[in-house]
């Protein structure tokens, strides 16, 4: 199987993948300690002339867990509300557009 390298390519055809077909998607997480490695795989369960649509993202950066868990929460979403719930309100994209930057909490001068 093959791993696909760009964490945004793999949450977007992980969503579509669910929205094809929400009752026999299947979401797996694994962390292996020994390498220090974790694998996320989103797979529809199917076999059609031995074809299994089948998506896996691998990494070891400790950073990726943040992203793994905004991954959860769509798919908790989208599990929970339904297919065809907009994914915008959960990933935050368009809340953290809309606000202003704040300054840091240093001093006042």
């Amino acid at each position: 199987m093959v791993y696909i390298t760009s964490w945004d390519e793999f949450v977007d055809r992980s969503v579509q993948l669910f929205r094809v077909d929400p009752d026999s998607t299947r979401y797996c997480m694994k962390y292996r300690h020994c390498d220090g490695k974790l694998i996320l795989k989103v797979t529809d369960n199917k076999e059609v002339f031995c074809y299994c649509q089948c998506l896996k993202f691998k990494t070891d950066q400790a950073q990726d867990a943040k992203k793994m868990e905004k991954l959860n929460n769509i798919f908790f979403t989208l599990m929970s509300r339904g297919p065809n719930v907009s994914i915008s309100e959960v990933t935050g994209k368009e809340h953290s557009e809309a606000q202003p930057l704040k300054k840091g909490r240093g001093r006042k001068q």
